[in-house]
């Protein structure tokens, strides 16, 4: 089983065969769903946060409610019914979509790293400016809420390749309880996240001296942590869009480089301490690096179309 995100997903694709024992367990699976689906935050959650970095402290809850509002009507309007069509007409063409899905978290990934290394220093004035402008909040929700259509997609593809054998009634509603009880999961932990420094703030101006102390450290810690986590969910989408291309490759039996990169992890780990560890590290960085490769070409190949310069500016 590969590492990462599909390895997290086989939770919720768990969750799926429960909820598709009968409509009177659907109730059931959602609770359970709320707790497996900490696999499912880490990727979420360390995307999410980079896209509200920069703004004031009064947007950042209405921006996760937009991206939120965004990532229910990406599951249960757009990917739902388009997977529900497939499931009953057209099966062959989830490994395809979902490679494309891959490909595109890929090129973010390169271009996010590309746009780190030639970015330039811009006045204090420019950056306020630019937090202040409407647009620039409107960009970055539009591009949290495409980032997230793809993991949506992957979420909702696992989940649905454990019912394929049910009707289509206790498909449809085996993937909605999946779509709302991780919506729920990943925007909560998100919210608490980047709330955290206010939550530390709070707490500094207390009675108690351990709560002022605890919260003093929670201020100065939680802006590394979010920087942390604009720079992994940069890396997350490298890894993750790798790892959906290469099982894609493998299971349309067009190029085999996942499972030797399995074979060469599990070579590399072996007689280690916390080989599983060592294991998950080297599968995940041999998929970033192929993803970072994929996207580099996909970047530079865009970059090189006609006008496209001229119209960026």
């Amino acid at each position: 089983m590969p590492s990462g995100l599909f390895a997290l997903l086989d939770d919720v694709a768990t969750i799926a065969k429960v909820a598709a024992a009968s409509i009177d367990d659907i109730g059931a699976a959602a609770s359970k769903a709320g707790v497996k689906a900490a696999g499912v935050v880490v990727d979420d959650t360390a995307v999410t946060p980079r896209y509200l970095t920069g703004f004031t402290p009064d947007r950042e809850l209405p921006i996760i409610w937009r991206i939120a509002k965004g990532s229910i009507k990406n599951k249960l309007i757009f990917i739902l019914p388009v997977l529900l069509l497939l499931s009953s007409l057209a099966q062959w063409a989830i490994t395809p979509i979902l490679m494309v899905g891959g490909a595109y978290l890929c090129f973010e990934g390169a271009e996010k790293v590309w746009h780190s290394l030639t970015a330039k220093d811009h006045p204090l004035e420019e950056d306020v400016a630019l937090v202040a402008d409407k647009n620039h909040e409107e960009e970055m929700v539009s591009g949290a809420i495409r980032t997230d259509f793809i993991l949506s997609g992957e979420i909702m593809v696992i989940a649905l390749n454990e019912v394929l054998s049910e009707p289509l009634g206790m498909r449809a509603a085996t993937l909605a309880v999946v779509a709302i009880v991780i919506t729920i999961a990943v925007y909560g932990v998100v919210g608490l996240i980047v709330k955290m420094d206010d939550i530390g703030l709070h707490m500094s101006k207390g009675k108690a001296a351990a709560g002022r102390a605890i919260g003093r450290g929670l201020v100065a810690f939680m802006p590394k942590l979010l920087a942390a986590l604009a720079a992994i969910g940069t890396a997350a989408m490298l890894w993750v869009g790798g790892q959906i291309v290469l099982h894609g490759l493998h299971d349309l039996h067009l190029v085999n480089l996942s499972e030797p990169l399995e074979h060469f992890a599990e070579r590399l780990s072996g007689g280690l301490p916390l080989a599983g560890v060592w294991d998950w590290l080297v599968n995940a960085g041999g998929a970033g690096i192929f993803g970072l490769v994929l996207g580099a070409i996909i970047v530079g190949a865009i970059h090189l179309i006609p006008g496209r310069k001229q119209a960026a500016h």
